[in-house]
């Protein structure tokens, strides 16, 4: 029987992130709190730029936009959230990136605890995710519920299952 595998990626959806987005600029567009204060946010390249006229108002906005993730069932784990910093004409702006890829040291304690687990699995690091490997598939879904317990702050997904 050929083994059987699946990846382990960090990684959302883009289109459900952007359709996040799109919810979210529209409810700040519309909600009376943020008349006036010029609230947006929108892409900026891969990044996310949340830009108002306080810093309470960005903290406000992001708030929005992280409660139209978890509607639309992404993970909060996914964004990069950096400082607020001041920008031109009395404005506020704050980026945020979202996760793409296992980090190599997070990888290495993932593979690790796979090891420890003593299923009789095969991990290997493969650039920025984790495949693993296994005649049982039962070995293979043990893996996963491991994973999600001990997932190192990551927006794990398992993909490629074959």
């Amino acid at each position: 029987m050929a083994d059987s595998s699946f990846d382990v990626v960090a990684e959302v959806d883009r289109q459900e992130v952007d359709n996040a987005l799109n919810q979210a600029g529209k409810e700040l567009a519309q909600r009376y709190d943020f008349k006036g204060t010029n609230a947006s946010i929108r892409w900026s390249g891969d990044e996310i730029v949340i830009e108002a006229n306080s810093e309470e108002r960005v903290a406000a906005a992001l708030d929005v936009f992280k409660t139209r993730m978890i509607k639309r069932k992404l993970s909060q784990k996914a964004l990069d959230v950096r400082d607020v910093k001041p920008a031109a004409g009395s404005m506020y702006r704050q980026e945020v990136a979202l996760v793409s890829g296992i980090p190599k040291d997070k990888a290495k304690a993932m593979v690790k605890v796979i090891k420890q687990s003593k299923l009789k699995v095969t991990p290997a690091m493969q650039d920025d995710k984790i495949r693993v490997s296994s005649k049982s598939r039962d070995a293979l879904q043990e893996v996963q519920a491991l994973l999600r317990a001990n997932d190192q702050d990551l927006p794990l997904r398992f993909t490629n299952y074959k």
